[in-house]
Formats: C-alpha cells, sequence, structure tokens
C-alpha cells in the first residue's frame, strides 16, 4: 500500500494534537485535598471537561474552584455533598477531628456561588449537606448540553 503526502500529514496532526478527554464522576466519595487538588489542576491545564453524573462528595467538589465553570455541567443524576475538612482518621485513632485551616482552605477555592449556598445552608459542619435538587445544582454550575 502506498501512503499519500496528505494522509501522513493528516495523520502527524492528529497525533500532535492533544487528545480531549472528559473526566466523568458518577460516584466520587472524596478523599485526600491535596490529591483533589493536583488532579482538577491537570485537568484544567489540559481544558478538558468534568460532567458530574452522580455523586460528587467532600473532595470532589473542589472540582468547582479549580476547573473553570465553563467546563463542568452536571446531569440530572448529580449530587454535591459538602462538610468541613478533617484529619485522616487513620492519625486520629478512627475519631473524626475536624481541621479549621483545612476548611478555611476548601473554602478559599470555592466560587462565590458555592459559598452562598454554603452560608444560606448553615455553613459546613461535620455532617454531610446535600444539593440534588435540579435547580439548586443549576444556580451554581450549567446543566449539560445534549452534546456533551
Amino acid at each position: 500500500m502506498r501512503i499519500t503526502l496528505l494522509a501522513l500529514v493528516s495523520l502527524a496532526a492528529l497525533a500532535a494534537s492533544p487528545a480531549r478527554a472528559d473526566l466523568h464522576i458518577t460516584r466520587d466519595h472524596g478523599g485526600y485535598v491535596e490529591e483533589y487538588k493536583a488532579k482538577y489542576g491537570r485537568i484544567r491545564d489540559r481544558h478538558e471537561r468534568v460532567i458530574i453524573d452522580g455523586i460528587c462528595n467532600s473532595a470532589c467538589t473542589l472540582v468547582f474552584g479549580i476547573v473553570p465553570l465553563n467546563k463542568i455541567c452536571v446531569t440530572p443524576r448529580a449530587s454535591l455533598g459538602f462538610h468541613e475538612a478533617y484529619y485522616d482518621k487513620a492519625f486520629t485513632f478512627g475519631i473524626k477531628v475536624t481541621s479549621a485551616d483545612g476548611t478555611s482552605d476548601l473554602m478559599s477555592y470555592y466560587p462565590d456561588t458555592v459559598k452562598d449556598w454554603i452560608r444560606r445552608n448553615g455553613g459546613l459542619t461535620t455532617e454531610m449537606k446535600k444539593i440534588t435538587n435540579g435547580e439548586e445544582l443549576w444556580k451554581i454550575v450549567d446543566p449539560c448540553p445534549d452534546e456533551w
């Protein structure tokens, strides 16, 4: 088979262009804040999109402060959960010990729309506060368009 110059140029262009990948969040209960900051920083830097199509709790919600909001959308199945930051229970003998500095750090990342919702709902506490209502979610982030 002969490969034409046009085919080679097209192939080279495809190989050189960055691949677009969407992050689909369907069941993310959170974890270490620093790991989420790094993960979402990479997504932001690669200009990728985030589709929240299920549970996004705890550190997962940092996505709203790191990835531009125009790159994030929610489906009708989306659910957000917020709570105070706490130390790793492995270091506190299984006891949930909250961190005022960690909570302040979390809040510093959130856009005003998220901060406003948190304030209207009594602030961050040790208990998970959830947004599952479409209208409340859409005050923070747009619903996913069909083409996403």
